[in-house]
């Protein structure tokens, strides 16, 4: 894909898109030039791709804002700056495709709001979560104070907050901070092969799951109610779904055992 910075790599695999961020140098802290080649890309991704992975170079997923982006900053850049990660990340998690993350080492401040943008969350044991902001003065500002509290609820972010608490593998796991917890170097080749089945639901299914569901989750039930009859109706209504029940019943698709 062109247009993107050097701190963002991208390949295809048929049809999964795997991006790794690249500043290893900076342990793949998130400045200004990756957040917006991460808006471009998802704003741009092909039409044919039916998930995304993404990774991470060297020993860390993303140590977070980088700090030198603060410099001799105001309120107003600061607040465009938030407003530029708020639609990268909705690009994120609203977009047409989904998106399995592989974390490994730091998951802190924007990398773990980066990481709670993505629909699943596949951690290795030398992951490690925190929310350092307040310790150096600043407050979350990619979305983090909704994401992530609702992953883990306000208690908990705020305690993360306030202490410089940091959650271990295990305990994000507990908490749903990630979906899948595997051996160490194995997060990128589980998330490759969750992408491989995620790959294989039809498009208006994969529609109602990315947008419905979460959106329901905060919904009034009567509206929910109203919203996945809908997305239910579509989504029957569907010749690849027809096909797909046809061959269940036909005795040709295996049964969940």
């Amino acid at each position: 894909m062109r247009d993107l910075p050097a701190s963002l790599e991208y390949r295809r695999d048929g049809e999964i898109a795997i991006v790794h961020l690249a500043r290893v140098a900076k342990r793949n802290a998130l400045d200004d030039e990756t957040v917006r080649g991460i808006e471009t890309l998802f704003r741009h991704l092909p039409d044919d791709v039916r998930a995304v992975v993404l990774s991470a170079r060297g020993e860390h997923f993303s140590a977070g804002l980088d700090l030198s982006s603060l410099t001799a900053t105001t309120a107003l850049d600061s607040l465009r700056r938030s407003q530029m990660w708020y639609r990268a990340f909705d690009l994120i998690q609203y977009g047409n495709v989904p998106v399995i993350v592989a974390l490994h080492g730091a998951v802190i401040g924007g990398g773990l709001e980066l990481a709670s943008a993505a629909h699943i969350r596949v951690a290795d044991a030398t992951t490690y979560y925190a929310l350092p902001e307040a310790q150096r003065g600043i407050f979350v500002g990619g979305g983090g104070s909704v994401r992530i509290s609702r992953i883990i609820g306000p208690h908990r972010m705020m305690d993360l907050m306030l202490t410089g608490r940091i959650y271990s593998a295990d305990e994000g796991q507990q908490l749903g901070l990630s979906q899948y917890l595997v051996d160490t170097g194995a997060a990128e080749a589980r998330a490759i092969e969750l992408a491989r089945k995620v790959a294989t639901v039809p498009p208006l299914s994969t529609y109602g799951i990315l947008h419905a569901v979460p959106r329901n989750a905060e919904a009034d039930p009567a509206t929910g109610y109203v919203l996945e009859n809908l997305m239910a109706a579509m989504a029957a209504g569907d010749p690849v779904a027809q096909d797909r029940i046809a061959a269940f019943l036909a005795g040709r698709a295996a049964k969940v055992k």
